[in-house]
Order: structure tokens, then sequence, then C-alpha cells
């Protein structure tokens, strides 16, 4: 044939492909190759040069079709979404349909997240590299600050002139952080596809939502295993015995007193206090003793007309909605979030395919996120003076059933 006539072809192509793929059009294709043979094309006829996303479905389809003719080189489109493979059909194969997927479509969502979320601002994050799917910290193993045990076994002595010292050193260990996978589905029919703008409204939004409420509940409530360990479940998790005679689902000035005695001092400038809004009539209502009555600690001196402090001992408060509800421990938290590692790979990662539900005339849509976090901590610290009192963090209220 011409390049005249295959140009002519390969516009009608574009044009149908783009509109519907369907099954005359691969009928055509078909009938086309039995009647005149594979192998029209020749070497270097594919679009070499150029760079970026396909500009349509039809433009991809023809890339794949030109790169499986014998003598000819693939569009190097293709080749920038090719990955390794599992065995049997997947993405990371390009004959298995690794060509017809790009991953340009979540482009954005992650940083949108950080900006959003109230929790992963606070975390210390560490993006993970190429080739890489974990990163190690080394930590102090210090659990106490009795003499001979600071910075895990670093001591020193008071010694008389020519007096003997004694060797020491300090002990370290290790915080092993995996990536965890976090995936979303969604499927788009055509008519959906065919408004660009509201199809990626609904799903930047949805899912750039959702990933975030999941991985900031994980941050506060994960158990850990395939899921980040959240500070709730934390072993370095101070919790602070209620009053005795305190009546159930109830917090005195008191509880507030105690929770801030055992914040670390270090950690204070960074702490904010995390609530579920269940328990502001709460704090509303707190007061000090003062003679034989007392005056309101969260309140303002405008009383009700005016505006809410919003902040306790100095320090933030922060309605959370990842914070357990009135009575129940982790109803409010008290945490310096600077002490939770948390390593992802780089972002949120976006792909589609139009096969997995192609009868049905739909789009399905793939996010993936991979992330894991723990706090930095493994266990309280306890003071040389005072060792009953452990201090850490993150500290919460006990339960008041």
């Amino acid at each position: 044939m011409e390049p005249k006539e295959l140009e002519q072809i390969a516009a009608l192509m574009a044009v149908k492909l783009g509109e519907q793929v369907d099954g005359r059009v691969a009928a055509a294709l078909a009938a086309w190759d039995a009647t005149h043979g594979a192998g029209h094309f020749t070497p270097g006829g594919s679009d070499n040069g150029r760079k970026g996303p396909f500009a349509n479905l039809g433009e991809q389809a023809i890339a794949v079709w030109r790169a499986y003719q014998p003598g000819n080189v693939a569009d190097p489109r293709l080749a920038e979404v090719v990955q390794r493979a599992p065995t049997g059909m997947s993405e990371g194969v390009g004959g298995e349909g690794g060509f017809l997927l790009q991953t340009d479509i979540a482009s954005g969502l992650i940083e949108r997240t950080y900006n959003q979320g109230q929790i992963l601002r606070l975390v210390q994050r560490f993006p993970i590299g190429a080739n890489s799917n974990g990163m190690k910290f080394l930590a102090v193993d210090e659990d106490t600050r009795a003499a001979g045990h600071r910075w895990g076994g670093v001591r020193g002595y008071w010694i008389a002139e020519a007096g003997t010292k004694q060797a020491s050193f300090p002990k370290f260990r290790e915080i092993d952080l995996r990536l965890r996978k976090w995936a979303g589905l969604a499927y788009a029919t055509d008519e959906l596809l065919a408004d660009a703008v509201a199809l990626t409204g609904i799903l930047t939004r949805g899912f750039q939502q959702e990933m975030t409420f999941m991985v900031e509940d994980a941050v506060i409530n994960g158990g850990g295993g395939g899921q980040p360990l959240g500070v709730l479940a934390s072993p370095c998790l101070v919790t602070v015995a209620i009053e005795i005679g305190q009546a159930a689902a109830t917090i005195v000035a008191q509880n507030i007193l105690k929770m801030w005695a055992r914040c670390y001092g270090p950690s204070r400038a960074n702490a904010v206090w995390l609530i579920n809004q269940d328990i502001e009539p709460q704090l509303y209502g707190m007061e000090m003793p003062v003679g034989t009555g007392g005056v309101p600690i969260y309140m303002p001196p405008t009383g009700l007309a005016g505006a809410p402090y919003a902040t306790l001992m100095g320090r933030p408060v922060i309605p959370c909605e990842y914070c357990q509800t009135l009575g129940t421990a982790g109803d409010i938290i008290l945490a310096d979030l600077s002490q939770y590692l948390m390593i992802d790979k780089g972002g949120m990662e976006g792909a589609s395919s139009i096969h997995v539900r192609f009868v049905n005339d739909e789009t399905a849509f793939r996010f993936v996120y991979r992330v894991d976090g723990q706090p930095a901590w493994n266990l309280p610290l306890a003071p040389l003076y005072g060792p009953g009192n452990t201090q850490g963090p993150f500290v919460t209220l006990a339960a008041r059933p």
C-alpha cells in the first residue's frame, strides 16, 4: 500500500476507536489482515519521537498494532508503562495487556492528600525510592533514665583524681517499615467518560478523601500487620488512670492535668490534643476548684458569647473523627505526631483498562497507594525520679464506661 493510503486507514481507525471500541472494528481489522496479510508497516514507521501519554485510545491501539508487525520498532510510549509482571496475564508484559495501560490518571492526588489531611501533615514522612520496598531506622534503645540506661547503656561517673574509669556504650534498636498496599477500584461508563471534567472531579475527590481517611485512621487506630501500626495499639502509649469516683463518660480537670504531666517534656512543644467531638460539652463544663466554687478552664471570660480558646495547656485542640467516642479509651489523645514515622512509595498510582468490563461499555480505574508507619518509640520512658509515672509522646485517658 502507498503511505497516503496507510495514513487514511490509520486516521479512520483513530476516530472509530477513540469514539467507541466495539466488535465491528475488531472484525474489520481481522478481515483486513485475512485479505492483505500482516506486515504493511516498515521499520521506524511508528511515532518513535513522540513523548507523553497517547492523545486517545485510537492512537494507542494503532501503536500496539504497529509494535507487533514484523520488523517494526515499538513506540517508546508503550515501553514507559511496562513493568515487571507475575506469572500469567498482567500489565507488566506489553503483549499481555501492559501496552494498553497508562499511569498518568491520578497525578497530583497524593500532594492534595497531604495538604488536606490534619494527621498526615504532622507525621514524619519519608518517600521510598526505586528498587526498594521498605526502610530501616536506627533508634536509641532507651526506656528508662536510670543510671546506666540512658542512651541504652551510656554511663558516666564522678571520680576522684587518678580514679579508675569504667567503659560503657550506647545500645540501639532497629525500626523496620515495609510498604503495605491500599487499593481502590472504580468503574466508569462510556457516557461518564465523555465528560472529562465530571470524571476527574468524581474520581479525584472520592479516592483522595477515602485514602486520606483510611491512612489517617490507621495512624491512630491501626493494628499493624497488613496496615500501619497506630498510636492506640502501640506499646509506647501512656494511659492515664481515671479519678477515684469519677462518673462514667466524663472528663474532669484532673484528667487533663495528669495527661499533661505524663507527656514527655521535649514533646510538649509539638503536641496537639486530638478529641472526638462528643467530648466537647465535657470540656466546656470543666472547672478548677477555687475555695467553695470554681472557675471554668476551657471557656473564655465572656462565656458562651465569646469564641472558645480551642487550646488546652497552650496546645491546639483538634476535633478528630478517628478518636473514639466519649467514655472510651482514645476519646482524647495528647500526641506529638512528629514521633510517628511514615514511609510511602512516592504517591498514589493510577491505571485504567477498557477490557475488564468491555461488554458493559465501562472502563475500570485502579488506584494503589503503598505506605507503612509506626511510632518511633517502642516503650514509654521511665524518669529517673518517680519511675512509676512513665512518660511518652502519646498519652490517652483510660476508659470510663
